[in-house]
């Protein structure tokens, strides 16, 4: 077991209360992974699990998923890192960077290095328990049981390369790539040397954001640094007709991110490599009707319009963008005779989609009330409702007009 090593100043105070918090949220985060490793005892159920605990936890499918595979793997792999939360030394934020560097290893190696790394700690300073600290300790001890396993824990990693996504407020957003040490490097070392060139040449941006817009422009394939990048897409922008005419600021929303500055929206309306389509909404209820039309093919402009008025899988804790969701049947096609039309149409995320029709799980949505709910398998029904594009000038969808 991990020894319980606690080093505060002389006269307590702020450094006890900081420690004693510590302490509960590890004991909070151990509980919860005991909890998850004693419902799962196969791989296949993860994911049905992790849709039906995901409303309840308050966090994504995906999280969930993640809590489980950590959960399993402290209880089968690293039973001294799990005690040690559960003595309240360890949250789960360090004991996940030392799962992630022991990942590539046997069972039999990751509990070799969970009882080195135990009888290390047990006599370290204070320091050596912060979760950086964790990873390198854990680091050196996977080398040092499993030596020859190098070359194949750097392919597994190179393997699981990716860029990712992480919309953040304020209309910004993160685009992070995970790459080999050395093209990383590279790459960092080619636009840290543009930037700094255009610095010399006069330019009154900072370093960073320089870094930032040349990333962006050799991406977007624009002449880095000539000025700061505009995107040129087919996106669709919502915007009431009084803030396009700098007459109003509010009421703008860009489709996949969500409400968006007036300024920057005109920014977006207004970059000349921009394509756009009309979207028109009915003005009593603020939900999308029908788009203006520069195509003749019907389900291409089906597919536009769903998109468009749903805006994200209609799954009540889903934010998928619905452009990157399938688009589904109400009514089944073949077993239900379903039409293929607006109204008969929903966009579902392909995990989604496949959960539709699992055992337990019952789904229903109304697209003209924009009202979805989601029965799982555990009797837990959870629903949602889509919010309209513009705000609607009646309050009850279903209420007479007023003539």
């Amino acid at each position: 077991m991990f020894g319980n090593v606690l080093s505060v100043n002389g006269s307590g105070g702020i450094s006890d209360t900081a420690a004693s918090v510590r302490s509960r949220r590890a004991r909070v985060d151990a509980d919860e992974m005991v909890f998850l490793a004693s419902l799962v005892s196969d791989e296949g159920e993860w994911r049905g699990l992790a849709e039906e605990l995901a409303p309840s936890l308050r966090v994504s499918p995906l999280e969930v998923e993640r809590r489980i595979r950590n959960a399993v793997d402290l209880s089968r792999r690293m039973p001294r890192v799990l005690e040690a939360m559960r003595d309240g030394q360890v949250e789960l934020y360090g004991a996940r960077r030392v799962l992630a560097v022991t990942s590539p290893l046997s069972d039999e190696h990751a509990r070799q290095v969970d009882a080195l790394l135990s009888d290390k700690l047990a006599s370290a300073p204070a320091t050596s328990w912060q979760p950086r600290n964790l990873a390198q300790h854990a680091a050196r001890l996977v080398e040092k049981v499993d030596p020859g396993g190098q070359a194949e824990r750097a392919r597994m990693a190179r393997a699981g390369r990716r860029v990712e996504l992480d919309h953040g407020p304020n209309a910004q957003s993160r685009l992070t790539a995970e790459l080999p040490s050395e093209v990383a490097s590279a790459c960092y070392a080619r636009v840290d040397a543009m930037a700094r060139r255009l610095q010399r040449k006069g330019e009154q941006r900072t370093l960073d954001q320089l870094r930032a817009d040349v990333t962006a422009d050799l991406l977007l394939g624009n002449d880095p640094g000539v000025r700061v990048p505009e995107a040129a897409a087919m996106v669709y922008l919502h915007m009431p007709v009084d803030a396009a005419l700098s007459m109003s600021d509010s009421g703008c929303e860009l489709d996949g991110y969500g409400p968006i500055p007036a300024a920057v929206a005109r920014e977006i309306m207004t970059n000349r490599d921009s394509t756009w389509r009309k979207v028109i909404c009915d003005p009593a209820t603020g939900q999308p009707l029908d788009l203006g039309r520069s195509r003749r093919r019907p389900n291409a402009a089906i597919r536009e319009l769903v998109r468009v008025r749903d805006r994200e899988c209609v799954v009540p804790w889903c934010r998928r963008p619905a452009r990157h969701c399938d688009l589904d049947h109400q009514r089944e096609w073949a077993a239900d005779n379903g039409p293929t039309s607006a109204a008969n149409t929903a966009p579902r995320c392909r995990r989604h989609h496949r959960m539709k029709n699992a055992p337990g799980w019952i789904t229903r949505y109304d697209p003209h009330h924009g009202t979805s709910s989601v029965t799982t398998p555990g009797g837990s029904t959870y629903t949602g409702r889509r919010r309209p594009i513009l705000p609607p000038k009646r309050s009850d969808p279903d209420e007479p007009p007023p003539f």
